[in-house]
């Protein structure tokens, strides 16, 4: 019997809450949909905690939702010579595709397809948007930006490009992987990551065909400008307050 109530909850696992026990409690107080996050989750671990889902739903004669998150691409950049570098407001900064360790003044960003697409007074943020990047330059070898922000930068941390559509798609050669495995368990939902227009659901939507719920995850401002479009590909919209906030 389902729950009689418009607004549903939605619960991501994690090791503090992957035993049956624990999935149960959370299942009697509310949960209707749970999620299960590809990014810090394998195949045994996916199985396992649908399995236990499962059999809750089967033990309560209640529908239970089990939504499958995949992981999308990652953009980070490189290595430094030393453990860590400070950019300060008003300093030159170079992204490029030299290999090499690198400093206060440049790094390398082994992203090709970032080169191909970045265009000057776009932003480029880096470690989860405490540092903030003006492009006033590009090519296909060579990034440079002036800093807005600046901080404290290490090694790997991650890029954001929320003004560009970047030429990648969505899905990863392990996110492919996780979604083929996951609909051979009868999953309800998938979520896309790092959607940028309506393009991106109509490849997953090949893959999935109407064997789950395809909900799209609007993390990039720049999906914005396709909203209308993407809603109509999609069978629900995710916010992704965090993305979309820095």
């Amino acid at each position: 019997m389902r729950r009689q109530r418009q607004a549903k909850i939605v619960a991501t696992l994690g090791p503090a809450s992957e035993t049956e026990e624990m999935i149960e409690k959370l299942f009697l107080a509310g949960v209707d949909v749970f999620r299960i996050n590809m990014s810090h989750s394998d195949h045994p671990n996916l199985k396992s905690r649908y399995d236990i889902i499962r059999r809750i739903e089967k033990k309560h004669s209640r529908p239970i939702a089990v939504l499958v998150d995949l992981q999308g691409p990652k953009l980070r950049i490189d290595t430094f010579v030393s453990e860590e570098v400070t950019i300060s407001a008003g300093d030159t900064f170079t992204l490029d595709m030299n290999e090499a360790p690198g400093d206060e003044t440049r790094v390398h960003l082994p992203h090709p397809e970032i080169f191909q697409a970045v265009k000057p007074g776009e932003n480029l943020l880096l470690n989860d948007g405490r540092i903030r990047l003006e492009v006033t330059s590009a090519n296909d070898q060579t990034i440079e930006t002036r800093v807005i922000f600046g901080g404290v930068l290490s090694a790997r941390k991650g890029v954001n490009l929320p003004d560009t559509i970047i030429p990648l798609t969505p899905l990863t050669e392990k996110d492919l992987a996780d979604l083929d495995y996951a609909l051979t368990l009868d999953i309800d939902w998938v979520a896309l990551s790092f959607v940028q227009q309506p393009s991106d659901v109509t490849e997953a939507r090949a893959i999935i065909g109407d064997k789950a719920g395809i909900m799209v995850k609007v993390e990039k401002p720049s999906a914005l400008n396709y909203l209308d479009d993407i809603i109509d590909q999609a069978d629900a919209i995710m916010v992704a307050r965090g993305d979309l906030g820095v």
